[in-house]
């Protein structure tokens, strides 16, 4: 039987509440015995003591340092420990679980995975900056703390599940494959006009504001290039991208021998988050089987950096190195948020982006957390600057 002791850093989120659903059932059908040590939120403290008290966690952290009162009023008799604050979520990572799912949004998250991971636990990782903006201090954490990195994209998800760790040498190349968006079929000058909602609208996957503008421009794809660059011991000129709008073949391993391994399901984040969680195991999902016959036909075509530069932006900055991943990272996520607000044309997000990967150079030569969220901060504040001089020209 799975056991586990599992924390859930970003436990009010989709894939945060994900895992708590999974972990309930799972326990309830008596396919695992998985105790919850810890749980933690940003700001959403009713949200946050409703899961700690369902799952019986030891300890619930809020990041907000102005609602730990709140917080413990809402803990009152439930023997449920609780702290707020930077460093109380610091404490929660630091908690003795084997099992760490980090699932804290942005920047935020880096800190606390990496101290999860120093002290040994396997870190399921749903947030992209940890590896696109620190990738080389994530693996160093997870090296010295000896667990695993478990990806739970599910494109990295389903190359994890066919990749032969144990034979590296004899992989020919990694197809990540891309729904191409809402707008794959559109002309590109066609886009300009376009409008937040319009680019929220997902076709297949139910995803939030921010990933959803990512997967219109196809930055998401880009990200997840330098991402798997880290995770798998395979060369990054090695990576390709491929798009399948219907988004049943998740991602593919080709191998030496003309073998292609492909894991395929239907797009529910359920199925990543459990073969994350119950890794090398697996669990009962509540998700869809697939059926292939109501699929009926599976299309491929090949990724248009023209047609959607970002993924040029990310293949740029991956061979780059340095920085530039963190920098890209951090004027895309300002570019996103001014186009969701209404203040920046759809087609500039991925100019602003490429303005600041061309004007900003980091001070800080270093890989340390202090250079990686100095480097951030000064790629945001040129990317807001940017989005202010465009809208003045407007």
């Amino acid at each position: 039987m799975l056991k586990r002791r599992a924390t859930i850093l970003g436990a009010t989120g989709s894939v945060g509440q994900t895992t708590l659903n999974l972990i309930k059932a799972a326990n309830e059908a008596r396919d695992a015995e998985i105790e919850v040590v810890a749980v933690t939120a940003n700001s959403k403290v009713d949200e946050l003591a409703e899961a700690a008290i369902a799952c019986r966690a030891e300890f619930a952290a809020i990041a907000n340092p102005h609602a730990g009162e709140e917080l413990a009023a809402r803990l009152v008799g439930t023997g449920i420990k609780s702290g707020a604050g930077t460093q109380a979520v610091l404490d929660a990572a630091a908690m003795d679980a084997d099992w760490v799912m980090a699932a804290i949004v942005g920047a935020a998250g880096i800190e606390p995975l990496l101290v999860a991971a120093e002290r040994g636990a396997d870190i399921a990782f749903a947030n992209k900056e940890c590896l696109v903006c620190a990738g080389d201090a994530v693996l160093a954490a997870i090296k010295k703390g000896g667990g695993k990195l478990l990806p739970v994209d599910s494109e990295h998800n389903a190359i994890f599940q066919v990749y032969d760790f144990d034979r590296p040498h004899r992989i020919r190349k990694l197809i990540l494959t891309a729904s191409g968006g809402p707008f794959r079929e559109r002309e590109r000058a066609s886009l300009a006009e376009i409008t937040p909602a319009e680019a929220v609208k997902h076709p297949n996957w139910s995803m939030g504001a921010k990933i959803s503008v990512d997967s219109a421009t196809m930055m998401n794809k880009g990200l997840e290039r330098i991402e798997a660059a880290y995770i798998f011991p395979t060369p990054k000129e090695d990576i390709d991208i491929v798009v399948h709008p219907q988004s049943v073949i998740h991602s593919m391993v080709d191998y030496v021998d003309g073998s292609v391994l492909a894991q395929l399901g239907t797009p529910d984040m359920t199925i990543p988050v459990a073969s994350a969680l119950a890794w090398p195991d697996r669990i009962n999902t509540p998700a869809e089987q697939l059926d292939l016959t109501k699929v009926g036909r599976m299309d491929f075509f090949p990724a248009d950096e023209e047609q959607f530069p970002a993924l040029r932006l990310a293949r740029e900055s991956l061979d780059e190195g340095g920085m530039a991943t963190c920098v890209l990272n951090a004027a895309n996520e300002v570019a996103v948020a001014a186009f969701l607000k209404g203040h920046l044309p759809f087609l500039d997000i991925t100019g602003v982006t490429e303005h600041c990967l061309e004007t900003v150079r980091s001070n800080h030569a270093g890989t340390g957390l202090a250079e990686i969220l100095a480097t951030d901060k000064l790629a945001r504040d040129r990317a807001w600057a940017r989005v202010e001089e465009l809208a003045q020209r407007r």
